[in-house]
């Protein structure tokens, strides 16, 4: 593999004709072509469940328009010094009067339970987790979801020292994409900054700081502010339809399963206000890099025949939570048990000629001794540690890995992390990340070679014989 031979998909795929290929954009449609036909130059056929290229997840983009938030206290309207409030409805229109407020600390206690009645109500959150919180409420949206199982109108997250209201604030703006197949979400959600808490909560009558100190305790039972509130909230709801596209080479043997190479073909799009000089973010090195890889992997096995099918898709929407591969992984064209392995590739152009090969998954399969002695044939040296890991589950991978299906990434972009916090902390989701002299892709191109040869060798049913599970493993 050769340096522009990848150089010249990457510059295509980020260039300013392919709006930084934003899901639903007129980007998406000339990306989708142009993968469409640089994979069946390759060879490869159609691979979605309708014979078709293309496997439809239909999306739902939400932007804040305008909104109004009252509060009262004993029927008078409450003063407050702070506007640093945002909401954003699950419709068009929302609106509610006298709406009961509660003040629910972090959401749940200790044995992950939500803390109160919250049926009905305006519930305020804190954003930032605790110690006591059990490991799958750690997260805001793990406990933003709790709630609203629990039918809470509307769920307002406080903002703190691990997500600040800045932070937030961007995020809402940005008018960020959901899936509709998993769409769960209050009447009206949004996020508020502790200085709007302590002028809501002082002009109730009420002590802020006694209220968070109180939900530090892994029993808190939460708190009504002697509140009710009025909202009128109006907000932008889009709803999308976007496409992962697949495609196929058909194996030898029926029944041998299935060798699936993966990466996701969108970015933000055009991510910056009118006035912005540069207002696209055209995801050169994420993920257009991933995409030349795969074409030109693509390229050397699509004109020859394997034991096993080999799948390669590329995945939209990985931006907003792995959306593209969670849909494929809930309705897959191959069953998830005859999946052998999925090799995900995504942000390749970091490192430089020579890398070592890190594995994200390390210690997670059975398969870190078939990828290591693929890629001493190669004379890749190995990166041993498991420091990777750290992105398993942030990585489109990690949809599969939930479905208990053997996904991967290899390469040298991860052997590295000083080399890839720096692109994280620069150009990552940002405008810069365009093609320049400089793009790195020396590392790229030998992790191409690498998963040619990983593709032969999974996809030989001889090379390639998956380990049996030991007798009364239950597996």
């Amino acid at each position: 593999m050769t340096e522009s031979e990848l150089r010249k998909h990457v510059e295509i795929l980020a260039s300013d004709e392919f709006e930084g290929r934003a899901p639903g954009t007129e980007g998406e449609r000339k990306t989708l072509a142009y993968l469409q036909r640089q994979w069946s130059t390759a060879g490869l056929k159609p691979g979605a469940r309708d014979g078709s290229w293309y496997q439809p997840v239909d999306l739902i983009r939400r932007g804040p328009k305008q909104a109004t938030a009252q509060f009262f206290a004993k029927g008078e309207k409450l003063r407050v010094v702070s506007d640093d409030i945002l909401l954003v409805g699950r419709e068009r229109q929302y609106k509610a009067d006298a709406l009961p407020t509660l003040f629910v600390g972090h959401g749940v206690n200790g044995q992950g339970k939500v803390v109160a009645d919250v049926k009905g109500k305006l519930v305020f959150v804190l954003a930032d987790d605790a110690d006591f919180l059990p490991a799958d409420m750690k997260s805001a949206r793990a406990r933003r979801t709790a709630l609203i199982d629990a039918g809470a109108a509307g769920v307002v997250s406080i903002s703190g020292e691990q997500f600040d209201f800045p932070v937030f604030r961007r995020a809402i703006l940005s008018r960020p994409i959901t899936w509709e197949a998993r769409d769960k979400r209050a009447d009206v959600e949004g996020v508020v900054s502790p200085q709007y808490m302590v002028a809501l909560v002082t002009a109730a009558g009420g002590d802020w700081d006694k209220l968070r100190v109180a939900a530090r305790a892994a029993d808190y039972a939460g708190q009504s502010f002697g509140l009710s509130a009025n909202l009128d909230v109006e907000t932008d709801v889009e709803r999308i339809r976007s496409n992962n596209i697949i495609g196929r080479i058909p194996g030898k043997k029926s029944g041998s399963g299935a060798v699936i190479f993966m990466g996701h073909w969108d970015h933000f799009g055009i991510c910056r206000p009118e006035a912005a000089e540069d207002r696209i973010c055209n995801g050169a090195v994420d993920n257009a890099s991933g995409m030349a890889v795969l074409i030109e992997v693509a390229k050397r096995l699509g004109k020859a025949r394997f034991d096993r099918d080999i799948l390669f898709i590329g995945t939209t929407a990985e931006e907003y939570g792995l959306i593209g591969a969670r849909a494929f992984a809930a309705d897959p064209v191959v069953p998830l048990e005859q999946i052998k392995v999925v090799l995900n590739i995504d942000t390749v152009a970091i490192a430089p000629k020579g890398a070592k090969v890190a594995i994200i998954g390390r210690g997670k399969t059975d398969l870190d001794d078939d990828i290591e002695t693929v890629a001493r044939k190669l004379r890749r040296k190995i990166e041993p540690s498991t420091d990777a890991n750290a992105f398993l589950q942030r990585q489109d991978g990690w949809a599969l890995t939930e479905k208990n299906v053997p996904a991967l990434m290899v390469g040298g972009s991860f052997a590295d992390l000083a080399k890839l916090d720096a692109f994280l902390k620069s150009d990552y989701h940002g405008p810069e990340d365009e093609v320049r002299d400089g793009i790195q892709l020396g590392g790229a191109a030998e992790d191409a070679d690498l998963h040619v040869e990983l593709g032969r060798y999974f996809a030989d049913t001889r090379k390639y014989k998956p380990k049996k599970p030991e007798k009364g493993t239950g597996e």
